[in-house]
């Protein structure tokens, strides 16, 4: 029986999106298609998303403060959403803090990154790298990747302005994050959506804990949970529930923390049903590991002591 969600605590939810497509630039709602979506079809995703319809969303199990992701704007001029999240914020206290969009391998790299940490609610910064889309199908030192060295010297430059780095790449990937993570040791790597464990095979989750494992050896990696919705399979907190547990076993319960993927997972499950199935499968865990993937550890990792009081 799933746990109701009046049971769970003040939390912290870190990663969400906003977006406004009628006044704003986000080309893969407002005409380009992503190909290989992970959830199949968005088109119900092409629709303004603001904290009006995100209260509406979250009734009943609202979170006390929120980190909004980098939404795929216009990547021309990354700054610009910062600068309408920041407004967006000061209207309606959402989100709270945001971690932005930078080109790492850019010649403006530094530039934009120094606009970007000139926002006192920037935290971080998200750059998908060039990734392959099967398992099979990955190798390492691609243009764009982790591996890439222009990528990296951009990658390098966001310890100088104290920001962490929010990754979303496949679990096959992981040993270029590993790889990237003790390279620069001073900059937080937070992995997204738990990795993608899409493939639920016996297989497919073998080689996704093991790439976990691969990347939790590095001290300043961290994992979101989050995205764990299936192409064409409903949602069940049965199906979702083990793999929850086992991402929390194996990178700890202080490296681990709650996220939606809202409006993204509205796609494939309710929010009270995510955070129903996220306070189950945490329940048998001690009251201050509790603590910790509900908000302790968002809160310290995304600096948001204030935010989240």
């Amino acid at each position: 029986m799933t746990t109701a969600t009046t049971d769970v605590p003040a939390f912290i939810d870190a990663h969400h999106h906003f977006w406004d497509i009628g006044r704003n630039p986000y080309p893969w709602l407002q005409g380009e298609t992503l190909a290989d979506f992970r959830y199949g079809s968005y088109t119900a995703l092409q629709r303004n998303y603001l904290p009006d319809d995100f209260t509406a969303d979250t009734r009943g199990c609202a979170p006390m403060a929120t980190v909004h992701i980098e939404a795929e704007w216009d990547r021309g001029t990354p700054v610009d959403e910062t600068r309408w999240l920041a407004s967006l914020a000061q209207r309606y206290r959402r989100p709270s803090v945001v971690v932005a969009h930078a080109d790492l391998g850019a010649a403006d790299a530094r530039q934009v990154l120094a606009a970007q940490a000139a926002f006192d609610m920037v935290r971080g910064i998200r750059h998908k790298p060039a990734v392959s889309a099967r398992a099979g199908e990955c190798r390492r030192g691609a243009p764009g990747s982790m591996d890439d060295a222009r990528w990296r010297d951009g990658y390098a430059l966001l310890q100088q302005f104290g920001l962490s780095f929010d990754l979303q790449a496949p679990w096959w990937h992981l040993e270029q994050a590993l790889a990237l993570a003790r390279d620069f040791p001073a900059t937080t790597l937070i992995l997204n959506h738990t990795g993608l464990p899409s493939d639920r095979s016996e297989q497919g989750l073998a080689g996704w804990r093991k790439a976990l494992e691969t990347l939790a050896q590095a001290p300043n990696a961290a994992l979101k949970i989050s995205g764990l919705g299936q192409r064409d399979t409903p949602w069940s907190a049965e199906a979702n529930i083990p793999v929850i547990r086992s991402a929390i076993a194996i990178f700890g319960a202080d490296r681990c923390m709650f996220a939606s993927n809202f409006p993204v997972d509205s796609l494939v499950a309710t929010y009270p049903a995510i955070v129903a199935a996220f306070a189950e499968a945490i329940a048998p865990l001690d009251p201050a590991q509790r603590h910790a993937l509900w908000a302790g550890n968002a809160a310290r990792l995304y600096r948001m002591h204030a935010e989240a009081q």
